[in-house]
């Protein structure tokens, strides 16, 4: 399995320019989404009824980057699973020294602790991103919990789609542990049936932006699949994957675009609802 296998050659500079431009459009398209949803929430023209849509829009739009954030980091971990998998497969009928003997050995023998580092490196990877890369101020740690959960169940229906439309690889052990994780999540050994409640709530809740997520990186992944910028002879979790990566580009624009526009205007709008935010 040579590397053209995963990454596209033909996929050069100026197609990958306009798959970011597409990106971008389509996380654009999200927020003005997000906008109109709370026009329509706060109809009203008063300062109350303005600070109230200005505030929900914020928060939704932060939740909306959070949830990008989350999905690629997790998406990276079931694409590295699926890639060193296949590997392994290819590897395993026959003897190899140096470093892809120790690949094989470690992988047939240790998968499973394997797999939860590879876990742990995700979850580094999202507080990375959405601390330093792309820092989100405006929610509360609970709030990120939340929408990161959001996030597995998120991947969860992506493999269930990989797999109903026939792609070669195996993801059930990746599903196990997303699952896992949303159970300990949900239910731990001091929680309430109320707490539970709660979680599910919060689940209901954000649905919405779970629908917009999917239906924008589905669109996106199409449309990449249909030009031929993304390859589907082999794993199409790897153009996933590439896919988001492109999205989490365009929310970076977007969020630091949006930073530097409020501080060239002085408008301390953002800055007090970020305050507002983490004193709740």
């Amino acid at each position: 399995m040579t590397i053209e296998a995963y990454i596209n050659p033909d996929f050069t500079w100026p197609k990958k320019l306009i798959f970011f431009m597409v990106a971008l459009l389509a996380i654009t398209f999200g927020n003005i989404l997000i906008l109109l949803w709370n026009h329509i929430l706060e109809p009203g023209k008063d300062q109350n009824s303005i600070e109230r849509r200005q505030d929900s829009y914020y928060r939704m739009s932060e939740y909306f980057y959070e949830l990008i954030i989350s999905a690629t980091s997790v998406m990276s971990f079931a694409c590295a699973y699926v890639v060193f998998n296949h590997i392994f497969n290819l590897c395993s009928s026959s003897a190899h020294g140096g470093w892809l003997g120790r690949f094989v050995y470690a992988w047939s023998n240790w998968k499973d602790f394997i797999l939860l580092l590879m876990i742990c490196l995700s979850c580094v990877m999202n507080t990375v991103l959405d601390k330093l890369i792309i820092p989100i101020k405006g929610l509360s740690r609970d709030q990120i919990a939340s929408v990161r959960m959001l996030g597995m169940f998120y991947a969860i229906i992506v493999l269930l789609v990989l797999n109903v439309i026939g792609d070669e690889s195996e993801y059930s052990p990746v599903m196990m542990y997303y699952l896992g994780l949303m159970v300990g999540r949900f239910v731990y050994f001091d929680a309430s049936f109320m707490d539970f409640l709660a979680a599910m709530k919060n689940m209901i809740m954000k649905s919405p932006l779970l629908l917009l997520g999917l239906s924008i990186s589905g669109g996106l992944c199409f449309l990449g699949f249909k030009l031929g910028y993304l390859l589907e002879r082999n794993y199409y979790i790897v153009g996933v994957f590439y896919t988001h990566l492109f999205l989490l580009a365009a929310v970076f624009v977007l969020f630091h675009g949006r930073h530097i526009r409020l501080r060239l205007k002085g408008d301390n709008n953002e800055k007090d609802y970020s305050d507002k935010r983490k004193r709740r």
